[in-house]
């Protein structure tokens, strides 16, 4: 790990100010990925900011909107009885997430921008355009199981880690980023960027914002959602692929409106717009369920190790949905 100095700051101006001063500096609340990732030299930040005591640690509840601080821990929202019971999508996948002691940690802000897993990201011996731009990638050519077959490009396959941004897609959230002109509120897909021929710009983020919060809108839409993992292992491990859902379904069975959005598969946690399609106005037959999930991957890119991962997806998409439908019935 290369020498680094430490700050503590007390405000947003302080650490919009902090980053602006340094190029090199970078934020640091749960740690939990930065921390790693210096270890393995792959971030080397001349400064690290400490923002813990920054006024973004609590989850506050209006008849219109849940605002969650950047700063509370992925555990606390997992556990507030709000978020159980209008988005319990979002309570399930961060369940789902690390382990106890990670998820005690972690922070909202910090989970949105957690960097990938790919084992090529984070050996410094590899080619990875998004730790060295325009190096290469070796994860092409390589052992490409884990890696992602929607949204990829000739520079990167690498997949979007955080189970709890897949659950933040299908819940139509809105990340509130404080910038030299006041708070911007933009949606998953605004904020994350595809790879094209520029990997290493993961978000629209610009230089000295700061995430502040993450803000949901309560909906009969939303309280009817649930997400699947699927994993190698039970706990403390990231998703070969996941699926989080939200289901509108009327008195006659009619799908009035779907959220699908995908984890372990993308590139950036992925809204399955053409499946939602299929779904919205539909009936929730196995057939119909089938055909939302093979629109979910039109346009897939596979690798020779990572083929599979398109009909495993296709199957928890079938099997949230349909667990949802029933649960209606």
């Amino acid at each position: 790990m290369q020498p680094f100095t430490y700050q503590r700051v007390d405000s947003l101006a302080g650490a919009r100010a902090a980053l602006l001063a340094d190029p090199h500096a970078q934020l640091i609340a749960g740690g939990t990925t930065l921390l790693d990732l210096m270890k393995a030299g792959v971030e080397c930040p001349a400064a690290v900011i400490d923002i813990n005591a920054l006024p973004l640690a609590t989850i506050d509840v209006t008849p219109q909107h849940v605002r969650i601080g950047a700063l509370v821990r992925n555990s606390d929202v997992a556990d507030d009885p709000t978020i159980g019971r209008e988005f319990p999508v979002l309570a399930q996948a961060l369940a789902a997430g690390a382990s106890g002691q990670l998820r005690n940690m972690a922070t909202v802000g910090g989970n949105l921008l957690q960097r990938t897993r790919c084992t090529y990201f984070r050996d410094n011996v590899s080619r990875c355009n998004k730790r060295e731009p325009g190096g290469g990638c070796d994860a092409r050519a390589g052992v490409s199981r884990g890696h992602a077959v929607l949204g990829t490009s000739e520079s990167c396959i690498a997949t979007h880690a955080s189970d709890m941004a897949v659950a933040l897609a299908a819940l139509d959230a809105t990340v509130i980023v404080m910038r030299a002109d006041g708070e911007v509120r933009l949606s998953l897909d605004q904020f994350y960027r595809l790879p094209n021929d520029e990997p290493q710009r993961e978000t629209t983020l610009e230089r000295g914002d700061v995430i502040v919060a993450v803000e949901l809108t309560p909906a009969p839409l939303y309280r009817h959602s649930r997400y699947l993992k699927l994993r190698d292992r039970a706990s403390y491990e990231f998703a070969l692929v996941s699926a989080g859902a939200s289901l509108e379904i009327g008195h006659d069975g009619t799908i009035g409106r779907s959220r699908l959005a995908l984890g372990g598969v993308g590139t950036v946690p992925w809204r399955a717009r053409d499946a939602e399609r299929v779904l919205d106005g539909g009936h929730a037959t196995p057939e119909l369920l089938r055909r939302a999930a093979d629109a979910a991957f039109t346009g897939a890119v596979t690798t020779a190790h990572n083929a599979f991962k398109v009909e495993l997806a296709k199957r928890a998409i079938v099997r949230v949905l349909s667990t949802l439908a029933e649960s209606v019935s």
